[in-house]
């Protein structure tokens, strides 16, 4: 009778078959689960992760939309400050020219009250006396002299006013120039979004580049180039009115000075011409009696006789 051949090796009994397929289905059930519960847990992370992206990026919309006003607001401060710098320096420009013509025709006046007293000079005998013209004439050359020299010194002040003019209208330009740039980026960065094109991964896109100021230092540094220009325009505006009032002061003293001088010149004129006549008349009358005095001791002698 032949032998049935057994395939060698371990056989297993119907329980642990049981056993084992039991746990085959246990860890596959475990591993069902585990791979549920990551796939909850990822679709909530990403639920998660998308509303807060939308968020951060409606947040960040909304600080770059109130960051752009800020800036827009100091931009039109800046540049109403601007243009008001630039009408102080043109009227300030025109005052000082009017000062320097008011300073120029002070020339022309002092050279002929000089050459009247050096042409007095040519007096000669009793004629050489000091009168009230030679008075007039020197008070005339001292009053010319005062208002030259408090015209040159305001027209000196109105210069150093210009420079410093100048100077805040620069420091304006470049800070009007920074907001505008600055503008423009914050301005392309709230048009920016996921369909944008040009997007790339950028190495540590939040790090802080050397030199940058914060909020308060930013805002404090405009706001001291404005300050800084109400103070030198109000300056300004004050030394043109000074100005103004020097350039009628002085010429209200030439011109009184003037018609002083004037009036002395008229009426030692009129002296003069009397005290002429006067000479002319005694001359006349002492020809006279020389023409006749012979002629009486002519007849004195042929009586004698």
């Amino acid at each position: 009778m032949a032998s049935l051949r057994v395939k060698p090796g371990q056989r297993l009994t119907v329980s642990d078959w049981h056993s084992n397929s039991h746990q085959i289905s246990s860890n596959a059930e475990r591993q069902r689960w585990g791979s549920h519960c990551t796939r909850q847990e990822a679709r909530g992370l990403r639920s998660e992760t998308s509303n807060k992206t939308k968020w951060d990026e409606q947040d960040t919309c909304t600080r770059l939309s109130d960051r752009i006003d800020e800036v827009t607001k100091w931009k039109d401060s800046l540049l109403k400050c601007l243009e008001d710098v630039d009408t102080e320096i043109k009227a300030l420009t025109t005052v000082k020219e009017s000062t320097e013509k008011a300073l120029a025709a002070t020339s022309l006046p002092l050279d002929v009250a000089i050459e009247c007293l050096t042409l007095r000079e040519g007096r000669r005998g009793n004629d050489l006396v000091r009168d009230p013209v030679e008075a007039e004439l020197h008070k005339e050359v001292e009053v010319i002299d005062r208002a030259r020299k408090v015209l040159q010194q305001k027209v000196s002040q109105a210069f150093e006013q210009l420079c410093l003019l100048q100077e805040v209208r620069q420091q304006l330009t470049f800070d009007l120039r920074h907001k505008i740039e600055a503008l423009d980026v914050d301005r392309s960065c709230l048009s920016l979004n996921v369909n944008s094109a040009g997007l790339s991964l950028k190495l540590s896109p939040s790090r802080v580049p050397p030199g940058s100021t914060d909020p308060q230092q930013w805002e404090k540094f405009s706001h001291y180039n404005c300050n800084r220009a109400q103070e030198e325009m109000k300056a300004s505006t004050q030394l043109r009115e000074a100005m103004r009032v020097i350039m009628g002061q002085t010429h209200n003293e030439l011109e009184a000075q003037r018609v002083a001088c004037d009036f002395a010149l008229r009426k030692r004129h009129r002296e003069l011409e009397r005290a002429r006549d006067e000479l002319h008349w005694q001359q006349s009358s002492v020809r006279h009696v020389c023409v006749q005095t012979p002629c009486a001791c002519s007849t004195a002698r042929v009586r004698a006789e």
